[in-house]
């Protein structure tokens, strides 16, 4: 029904630069579904059988010959060469410079919601002029759309760290959550100032993390500042020619479609906060590996709150 087989494969070996990882978790993200429509096709994937999943919690099994920093039984977190993925199985090979060492503080659940997700946000709040973690400088008014889901969630956290003021929106059920999570103010989509992106405080918005669908362009630069920007996290073709456009002339309001390159640096950064508990990984539903089906279905449904996490 959702294109998802269980099948038996042969444990894959590790090439010299991989680690060979018994999975202890992963997690799915908008990436993975977007492999099943087709629409990064012709790039991916590559060879069939295609097992999705990019983030990886577990344990090195094997090394390659050239693996100079992790060993047999290290626990780490690691993205997954997503020309492959693997996620979704009881074995997985991860390039050793895509994997970073698991402090004990940090569950496997914890690890697996991070990768993509927190790597995302951070991206987007990296690329936001005058934004940063030592909260110095004049406050950034930002937007958070879909907050409650998979990105949004680390989004406010990470905002909140730095010298952001945060809007969010999300549905009517996750109002309390955002707002525990650290949103200054919460709006419902539903609504009518939700629909138009208002903020409550009449601010125009310096950046936006868009991490929901639809919304034209014409209701962002309606509430975006001067030099505003908007990260769209699952960029479309009219996305990407609404970008070339902007640039063409010049626009100083720009929507922006987010293409990440995962660094180990950055990983390793996210992952001291989760230890420190600075940020934290919420769960939308935890499903174990004989029922996939169930969690990719969840997925596809586009309402989760929070990461959908799957566990052989």
């Amino acid at each position: 029904m959702y294109l998802l087989q269980h099948v038996e494969l042969q444990v894959p070996s590790p090439k010299q630069d991989e680690v060979l990882l018994k999975m202890e978790a992963t997690s799915i993200n908008p990436f993975d579904l977007r492999i099943q429509k087709g629409i990064v096709w012709p790039f991916l994937p590559r060879k069939f059988p295609h097992i999705p999943g990019i983030d990886a919690a577990g344990e090195v099994f094997e090394v390659g010959s050239g693996v100079k920093n992790f060993k047999a039984g290290d626990k780490v977190v690691a993205v997954l060469f997503n020309i492959c993925g693997g996620g979704l199985a009881e074995f997985a090979v991860a390039k050793e410079n895509l994997t970073v060492s698991r402090p004990p503080e940090v569950t496997a659940f914890q690890g697996a919601a991070l990768p993509i997700a927190g790597l995302a946000a951070h991206e987007c709040l990296l690329r936001t002029p005058g934004f940063n973690y030592e909260k110095t400088g004049q406050q950034l008014n930002l937007l958070i759309t879909a907050a409650s889901g998979g990105v949004g969630q680390y989004a406010v956290q990470l905002a909140k760290l730095g010298n952001a003021h945060v809007t969010a929106t999300c549905g009517a059920r996750n109002l309390d959550l955002v707002k525990s999570l650290g949103a200054d103010d919460v709006i419902d989509y539903k609504t009518p100032d939700g629909a138009a992106l208002k903020s409550p405080s009449g601010r125009k918005y310096d950046a936006v993390i868009h991490c929901a669908t639809g919304f034209p362009w014409s209701t962002f630069k309606l509430n975006l500042s001067t030099n505003g920007k908007v990260f769209d996290i699952t960029p479309t073709p009219s996305v990407f020619m609404t970008y070339a456009l902007q640039k063409l002339t010049f626009s100083k309001k720009q929507l922006v479609p987010l293409l990440m390159t995962p660094k180990k640096e950055k990983l390793d950064f996210l992952l001291n906060l989760v230890k420190e508990g600075t940020i934290k990984a919420v769960s939308d539903s935890i499903h174990p590996l004989s029922k996939a089906e169930e969690a990719w279905a969840k997925s596809i449904d586009g309402h989760a709150t929070g990461k959908i996490i799957v566990e052989p």
